[in-house]
């Protein structure tokens, strides 16, 4: 945001700052949320470039569609077990996840 724009805000009374603290998330909260999004962001990645839709890998799962548009959207009451079985059934391997998993985010922690 430009600095003459955030000033504006603040002057009118707009208190500015992150999604972490606006949700008052602890440092590990948020590693943990970032965590599951890169894991979801992996998934549909590697869904579309496999060239299957999301009905084709609900099959694989013996799931549902919906159940897939969760996962990939980052749901929180989608489990991580569900997200490593999935990239593991689109062939991920166990390097393929914790580069995933270590890889740094787009956004500032603080």
């Amino acid at each position: 945001m430009r600095k003459q724009k955030r000033r504006r805000l603040e002057a009118k009374g707009w208190k500015l700052g992150t999604t972490r603290t606006f949700l008052r998330l602890t440092p590990e909260e948020a590693a943990y949320i970032e965590m599951k999004l890169r894991l979801a962001s992996s998934l549909r990645e590697r869904r579309q470039r496999g060239g299957f839709t999301q009905g084709d890998l609900a099959k694989r799962l013996r799931s549902s569609q919906s159940r897939v548009a969760k996962m990939e959207a980052g749901d929180p009451s989608v489990s991580l077990d569900l997200l490593f079985r999935s990239l593991f059934i689109l062939g991920a391997s166990a390097l393929d996840l914790s580069r995933t998993i270590a890889a740094r985010s787009p956004v500032p922690a603080a």
